[in-house]
């Protein structure tokens, strides 16, 4: 991974804002934490093209996981969400799966390395 913090998530959003044929992003192993995956996912929540969000080996808590949770529910171009080896516990990971009962197009969610018990 690179060092990209929660600017450098913020400006990536940004920039996703205005260029519309981007469908994978990866920023594994970076240093992207709560603020990031909200601005994130605040894109995505009107981004048309990305299919592809790759997250692992961040910095996101359940509050990150809330954000992307929510944008979920009304994103209808994202396939794959991977946010394994962050900081989600099982508060998380049932908001994920709460917004996977409104959510058709989502294929693959990864959440393999976080802090998830059988509750979640």
């Amino acid at each position: 991974g690179n060092q990209v913090t929660d600017v450098g998530a913020q400006a990536l959003a940004d920039a996703l804002r205005v260029h519309t044929a981007l469908v994978e992003l990866t920023l594994s192993d970076n240093e992207i934490t709560d603020a990031g995956a909200q601005a994130l996912a605040d894109t995505l929540r009107v981004h048309s093209t990305l299919a592809r969000l790759n997250l692992v080996g961040n910095q996101v808590t359940d509050v990150g996981a809330q954000a992307l949770a929510d944008t979920l529910r009304v994103n209808t171009t994202l396939k794959r969400l991977w946010l394994a080896g962050n900081q989600v516990t099982d508060a998380g990971a049932q908001a994920l799966a709460d917004a996977l009962r409104v959510n058709t197009t989502l294929e693959e969610l990864t959440l393999s390395l976080n802090e998830i018990t059988d509750a979640g």
